[in-house]
């Protein structure tokens, strides 16, 4: 196994905000093989716990490796997706700020991504988990949201700093009024509570400057880069130039 790097930017300047890593599987006979094949399996076998713990160390050492190497400034992170049985561990918060502290990282490089249903499986337990990591400025993203068990009690009581609108409502945007207005209530409903606003899954300058238009604060996707090995996510780093800004690029509405 091995992760790879998708970059994250911002929508206003295009700079390099960072990352989120990504497992993937190179198996030996059968190639590689898709996390939404192997995941579920891992995660109902028990598997997921040791196969998360080692992407949690892997991330680490990345990120002590290029700050090693001056690669890194201090607005960058490296944000890991956590398991629902990851998170619900007792000693899960206590046990990664310990690594981040063994290794002297500093815990605004780390961020969390965790699903809807990861926190729907034990909502008291996750907000005991999640404030603890909060405390410690350690950021967490609600990933895919929209597309589980949304509820909006969660969006009021459990400390998170995002919110990522799902590809689901990204990829029909150029074509679908209900699409662009999801889009746009969900980045409300985000800052209505004091979140910032993540889009994934953007494949082309439209999108993005629709998701710019309406407040939306960073992107992610193949319009930028696809998730690459390390050695190429830092290559694709350095050689990076901003777009031009997306508030001069036609909105997909036309405005």
């Amino acid at each position: 196994m091995s992760l790879a790097f998708q970059p994250k930017l911002s929508l206003a300047d295009h700079k390099i905000l960072g990352a989120e890593a990504l497992l993937r599987w190179q198996h030996p006979e059968f190639g590689l093989i898709s996390p939404g094949e192997f995941i579920p399996l891992a995660e109902a076998s028990g598997d997921i716990l040791c196969i998360g713990d080692w992407v949690l160390d892997e991330a680490m050492r990345y990120i002590s490796t290029w700050r090693a190497q001056g690669l890194l400034n201090d607005d960058f992170h490296i944000a890991v997706n956590v398991a629902a049985r990851q998170l619900s561990r007792k000693d899960f918060a206590q046990q990664l700020l310990v690594r981040l502290e063994q290794r002297q990282i500093p815990e605004r490089f780390l961020a969390l991504e965790v699903t809807e249903s990861g926190l729907m499986s034990d909502m008291n337990h996750a907000r005991q988990q999640l404030a603890q990591l909060a405390a410690m400025n350690i950021a967490v993203a609600i990933d895919d949201f929209g597309t589980g068990q949304s509820s909006l009690a969660y969006i009021k009581t459990l400390p998170f700093s995002t919110l990522k609108i799902d590809r689901a409502f990204v990829m029909d945007l150029e074509t679908s009024a209900i699409d662009r207005q999801l889009a746009h209530t969900i980045t409300q409903l985000a800052h209505s509570v004091g979140c910032d606003v993540v889009a994934e899954g953007i494949e082309n300058s439209a999108q993005a400057a629709y998701l710019s238009s309406i407040g939306c604060e960073a992107a992610q996707g193949y319009f930028y880069a696809r998730p690459l090995p390390a050695e190429a996510f830092v290559a694709w780093c350095s050689e990076w130039k901003p777009l031009c800004s997306t508030p001069h690029m036609e909105t997909v509405n036309g405005s």
